[in-house]
């Protein structure tokens, strides 16, 4: 049983490995970070408390909205979505991304307080 999943799992990486492109494999390590980075905080919340809980809000709020405009721009600059996305550019993805970050970052320093 072991074996046969990890020969799936090899399989897997494989693939993913040989036929994903270069930046979207950059871009997945983004969202594994975000993701990481968000249930690291969430874990802390959980164990040590909510005492400044504008913090923890706006932490975990942050790594979830970047997800997401990760999430977004990984659909946008993927080859495979070329018919959806025929007006978009590349470039044009990634500028939109930096400008969304951008004002999500301003959200959440006002946030804290």
């Amino acid at each position: 049983m072991a074996g046969s999943v990890r020969a799936v799992l090899g399989r897997l990486w494989q693939e993913y490995a040989g036929g994903t492109a270069l930046r979207l494999q950059l871009l997945d390590c983004y969202l594994l970070y975000m993701v990481l980075s968000g249930a690291a905080q969430f874990l802390y919340c959980g164990l040590l408390g909510t005492f400044p809980f504008n913090s923890f809000l706006s932490g975990f709020s942050a790594c979830l909205a970047a997800c997401v405009l990760a999430v977004c721009l990984r659909i946008q600059i993927n080859s495979q979505n070329k018919g959806e996305f025929a007006g978009i550019s590349p470039e044009r993805a990634f500028a939109g991304f930096l400008f969304a970050s951008t004002i999500l970052h301003l959200v959440v320093i006002n946030f804290i307080g």
